[in-house]
């Protein structure tokens, strides 16, 4: 009589329903398998011919001593190892480009990041009207022309450009922009910044439109001023955005090609000369192997600077 009692009180536990119906998961048919590999089979061979094949041969001429006069009698190319890499490290205009191309990122990236966040917050909450002309207006020089926004540069950064033409006119030294080191080195720095800002704002607002506004309300209410719910609220909430844009500008500034080039073809006397930029000379000098180890080296940087990014700047939770 207790037994079928307890059996009567005891509910009996409801069993899972499995999703869709209560159906198990069918899984893919041969023909769906099929038409999924024609899918990705266009950007695998894109992929392949243009990316991973190319990467491999690199690696391969890296270890060689491969110049331009090999390459119709590729017989004669040696197997040296990794004596090529020990060259490039030990070039002292590689060196130097090294140095530069780290300079470019500590300089470039706080600059770009910084002005990118002051924009999109004044776009956020500061601009009321024509707002969509103030965004399409610091977005143009991330779509501009990158040969032609160099000429406009050269010109007005020229000794008798418009900008040295202001400065002395309000009385201001007017300095050799291209023909002095650290001058060639502000205005390439300057330029990067002007291009990639906009680049910055762009993931920076969609990042601040994604946060709730119940939660700054709030945080107004409690009496937080705007200068603590950007600190303790909006940053926070934007750290995963300040991830991808850091690793994103710091990749970009890492492989930074068109300004030196472009402005100041590395000089004056290699000062602006970055490790891209210093490829592209070995290249141009015949140096395969050294340029294919040059690029080796530039591709495991990038690669080691992004885990190290990920790792220190991932969300907590």
């Amino acid at each position: 009589m207790s037994t079928s009692t307890e059996a009567a009180v005891i509910p009996e536990t409801p069993k899972r329903r499995l999703r869709g119906g209560g159906r198990p998961p069918r899984e893919g048919t041969p023909a769906e398998a099929v038409a999924g590999w024609l899918f990705v089979l266009p950007f695998l061979l894109i992929f392949a011919v243009f990316t991973a094949i190319p990467a491999l041969l690199a690696v391969g001429a890296s270890l060689t001593d491969m110049t331009a006069r090999d390459i119709r009698n590729p017989s004669s190319v040696n197997f040296v190892g990794f004596d090529t890499f020990l060259g490039v490290l030990g070039n002292p205009t590689f060196q130097q480009a090294f140095f530069t191309t780290i300079l470019f990122v500590v300089l470039c990236v706080p600059l770009s990041m910084g002005l990118g966040l002051a924009l999109a917050l004044m776009l956020n909450t500061g601009i009321r009207r024509l707002r969509s002309t103030f965004r399409a207006a610091a977005y143009i020089p991330v779509i501009t022309n990158i040969v032609a926004a160099a000429v406009i540069w050269q010109y007005a950064f020229s000794i008798t450009g418009p900008v040295n033409a202001t400065l002395e006119s309000v009385g201001l030294p007017h300095p050799n922009w291209f023909g002095e080191s650290g001058w060639a080195i502000t205005t390439v720095v300057m330029m990067g910044v002007w291009r990639t800002a906009g680049y910055a704002m762009i993931l920076f607002l969609a990042g601040l439109q994604a946060i709730p506004e119940e939660v700054l309300e709030a945080a107004s209410t409690d009496g937080a001023s705007p200068a603590r719910r950007l600190w303790s609220i909006t940053m926070p909430l934007l750290r995963p955005t300040t991830l991808l844009i850091t690793v994103l500008e710091t990749v970009m500034f890492l492989n930074i090609f068109e300004e030196p080039f472009l402005l100041t073809r590395g000089g004056p006397l290699g000062s602006t000369n970055s490790m891209a930029l210093w490829v592209y000379q070995q290249f141009g000098f015949g140096n395969i192997a050294a340029s294919m180890a040059g690029s080796v080296l530039l591709l495991l940087l990038v690669g080691l600077v992004a885990i190290v990014q990920f790792r220190l700047l991932r969300p907590k939770h």
